[in-house]
């Protein structure tokens, strides 16, 4: 098995990191070097959460061999002194091999410490190096490679020269001891110390929030009642910030038209004008095709170089927020309808779960044969809110775990870290795989806490990770860096709590591969003794912050609405949203009923049966998603059948989409545009 458990975990996360780049990134579309930016950035986060636990199994085996080679027989026998006297007597000395027993997943001496620095020093390379310049990179709106670089520089100056100062003040403080000498060994530690500093401090804040949060949001989301009122007021924030995108999008395309205008194929800034049109939607490049053709020859004022980079990295970011808003405002209505059909299927006596769309829910071969509605039936209103609950309770222990070995982890004699205490034990009985078990627990668990928190923050839309291949480049590369600057911390936070660093608990015992690389945190005093020990302790009162609520309500007052129960504007907004889902599923409700009618209609009749018997159209504005506007128009249509002598007149409603996908030149009520030209094809031509 050696080195075989070291292989298998390599592959594993490259899944796992690969599975959620294409959960949250687009593959097809975006840019090749942030895919792979962001890709290895996760990946070697990842690496260190996953293959820490080897390391820590295997640094008790070789401690175990080291104890035993310099103390073979005194060390045997006290190890055993908690023993029976008869067990004693019959074995009084147990060969090194019987008691060192070698790890299932042991690896070999110099694989660890070579495979800790390059995977290490790879994801600071990329958090305070290479990502930051491809985020400006892929912000930027130049025309140009060289443009692009040239302003990704100029960007990350102050960026970089913060950081050399703060380098540069730590060698200051260094080169004043004259009991230091400076060498390169030195050097690496202090800029690891720094980065390990910065990653602290921010993951504190992140694992106070996550270490209440997650274990509550999974108590709530126990009821059905709380998780459909929330999802109305996520519904009345989302249909708000959908319309400001659907209008902020709409203004960019004013601008993008003028300019489309004013600047002819034959003027050198064509080109660059042609690059911003690549970039809008398609109904908005072909209105404007449209609109060039039937121009009179108007002459606007011609833009300049620099007004056309910021109009395309408005372009840019108008494109995807709209996109973003319209996945969302999709996923919570199916989220909010399977929810309201889910409390009219508790009431339901036929233990059947009730559907309000049918035909959206029985396409898949699951669902047909394995998650049936009887088995939905039971899940959702029997036992999913004892299962939410009891995995609540459990993650409420180990969140209190966390806690208290935060807050006492420094003190050694007595061992009162609980993950110490566990690791301990297991070490005296040799129990390899408990050690393991018990390490990738605890920093899964920690790592989830401050990664979630982490997919969850959104800074004024400049940072949002969105599922279903919506997240942009930025936000993307952003959450990398956040990886690669909490991860080394947070493990050398983990091995502090089960006194594996030497810095923190004082003992003498060989030290990991992890902890070896980076260097003795006694360089800065300061920082070891200080710093590293009571700062942790901070999460206690991050937890009651959390726990009350505090974060939420400041954000309330300062005009960001988040959902707190007993507040008046949070119930305005969940009869809102009530409202606004309604509103939605009618008219979900009546496509569906029209694309029914239509499909009787082409079944019995033909589709040629209904051109040419027109008597009256009426014209209605329809929601689409994908499009700015829809002209509907329904025409009604008589037909008669006859049943024995009894001939009986029908009267239904079809409705058709008009070819013209609505001109973005005129602008109604919504942020939308109706256009003021008549539809040049036929608009019943697919009935």
């Amino acid at each position: 098995m050696s080195g075989v458990a070291l292989a298998v975990v390599v592959v594993v996360v490259f899944l796992l990191a690969l599975y959620l780049l294409q959960r949250y990134g687009d593959l097809r579309r975006q840019q090749r070097m942030v895919l792979l930016g962001t890709l290895l950035s996760w990946y070697l986060c990842f690496l260190i959460v996953f293959i820490l636990p080897l390391d820590v199994s295997t640094t008790i085996y070789k401690q175990c061999i080291h104890d035993n080679a310099y103390h073979p027989t005194p060390v045997t026998g006290a190890r055993r002194t908690n023993q029976t006297d008869d067990n004693s007597s019959a074995h009084p000395t147990v060969s090194t091999p019987k008691v060192c027993e070698e790890p299932w997943s042991y690896i070999p001496d110099g694989i660890l410490p070579v495979f800790w620095r390059v995977v290490y020093w790879t994801s600071q390379f990329l958090t305070w190096l290479l990502l930051p310049f491809m985020q400006s990179y892929a912000r930027s709106g130049c025309f140009s490679r060289v443009g692009k670089i040239k302003t990704a520089l100029i960007e990350n100056a102050i960026y970089y020269g913060t950081y050399l100062l703060i380098f540069i003040s730590l060698l200051v403080y260094v080169a004043a001891h004259p009991q230091w000498q400076l060498t390169w060994r030195e050097l690496q530690t202090i800029g690891i110390t720094a980065a390990n500093t910065w990653g602290l401090f921010l993951l504190v804040l992140l694992l106070g929030y996550g270490l209440v949060e997650i274990p509550r949001s999974y108590w709530l989301s126990s009821s059905h009642g709380y998780l459909l009122a929330k999802t109305y007021f996520k519904a009345a924030k989302m249909a708000t910030e959908k319309v400001s995108a659907e209008e902020n999008l709409a203004d960019v395309m004013e601008e993008v038209a003028s300019i489309h205008e004013s600047v002819r194929y034959n003027h050198c800034l064509r080109k660059c004008v042609d690059t911003i049109i690549t970039k809008c939607p398609t109904e908005y490049k072909e209105e404007m095709g449209r609109t060039v053709e039937s121009s009179c020859g108007e002459q606007n004022v011609l833009p300049t170089k620099r007004g056309l980079i910021k109009l395309h990295k408005k372009v840019i970011s108008a494109v995807q927020r709209h996109s973003q808003t319209q996945v969302q405002w999709s996923i919570l209505l199916d989220e909010a309808c399977h929810l309201e059909d889910v409390a009219k299927s508790q009431s339901c006596p036929a233990r059947h779960f009730i559907h309000g769309s049918p035909s959206e829910h029985h396409s898949s071969w699951i669902r047909r044969f394995i998650y049936t509605p009887t088995v939905e039936w039971y899940w959702e209103c029997v036992f999913r809110q004892g299962f939410y609950r009891l995995l609540a309770v459990l993650l409420c222990l180990l969140s209190a775990a966390v806690v208290w070995s935060e807050c006492t982890f420094f003190t050694t004699h007595p061992v009162l870290s609980l993950f110490a205490v566990f690791v301990q034990m297991a070490e005296k009985q040799h129990n390899y795989i408990c050690i393991e078990m018990v390490c990738f627990v605890s920093i899964l668990f920690l790592c989830v806490c401050v990664y979630s928190t982490v997919f969850r923050i959104r800074v004024f839309n400049y940072y949002y990770l969105v599922p279903h291949h919506q997240t942009d480049a930025y936000s993307l590369q952003f959450s990398g860096m956040l990886f690669c600057r909490l991860t080394p911390p947070l493990c050398l936070n983990f091995l502090g709590l089960i006194h594996m660093d030497s810095a923190i608990s004082r003992q003498d015992r060989i030290q990991t591969s992890y902890t070896s690389i980076m260097g003795s945190m006694r360089v800065l005093y300061f920082i070891s003794d200080g710093f590293y020990i009571y700062y942790p302790m901070l999460v206690l009162l991050l937890c009651f912050a959390t726990f009350y609520s505090l974060g939420s309500r400041c954000l309330n007052l300062l005009g960001f609405h988040q959902y707190i129960t007993d507040d008046h504007l949070t119930s305005d907004l969940v009869d809102e949203g009530r409202e606004l889902i309604r509103r939605e599923r009618r008219k979900r409700q009546k496509a569906e009923d029209g694309e029914n009618r239509r499909w009787a209609w082409r079944e019995r009749y033909g589709v040629q049966g209904a051109t040419g018997r027109t008597r009256a159209g009426y014209t209605e504005l329809k929601d689409d998603q994908s499009r700015p506007v829809t002209e509907i128009n329904s025409s009604v249509i008589t037909f008669t059948r006859r049943d024995g002598e009894e001939e009986e007149q029908k009267r239904g409603l079809l409705r058709d989409n008009s070819s013209d996908e609505g001109s973005p030149n005129r602008r109604s009520t919504g942020g939308r545009y109706l256009s003021l030209s008549p539809s040049r094809t036929g608009i019943f031509d697919d009935v």
